[in-house]
């Protein structure tokens, strides 16, 4: 029988002693592994805390390495106690009137002005080497 585990008991396993990861909806207990990971026992410790499948698998494990993940499997997550994953909100109202007036403006008056007192500065170094 597969143990089964909430989100909110793995999460409190996020310590170089004590180091629990879910992948894939597995459950893994990695503190043994940590000083053997090539990667470093850190890459594993900030993966803790979330589902860390996307961090699993952005770095293109070896078959391996997925076949030495079932010594350190300990049993499944309850996916309905997985957070939420944030996704893109588009600015509101608010937001963007205030971007405006921050440093974003900024950037777009310098895009503007660059230019124009580069093209100044051309001209007045012409007229100036001119009257020479």
């Amino acid at each position: 029988m597969t143990k089964v585990h909430a989100f909110s008991e793995v999460s409190l396993h996020n310590k170089k002693d004590d180091c629990w990861l879910v992948i894939s909806g597995k459950v893994y207990d990695v503190t043994s592994f940590l000083d053997d990971h090539p990667g470093g026992d850190e890459v594993l410790l900030t993966a803790t805390g979330k589902d860390a499948t996307d961090d699993f698998e952005d770095v293109g494990h070896s078959d391996d390495a997925r076949e030495l993940m079932n010594k350190y499997f300990i049993g499944e997550i309850v996916s309905s106690t997985l957070p939420v994953e944030p996704k893109y909100t588009p600015p509101t109202q608010a937001t963007r009137v205030a971007g405006e007036q921050g440093s974003g403006n900024l950037w777009k008056i310098l895009q503007f002005l660059l230019p124009l007192l580069i093209l100044g500065g051309a001209l007045a170094f012409r007229s100036f080497y001119q009257k020479e």
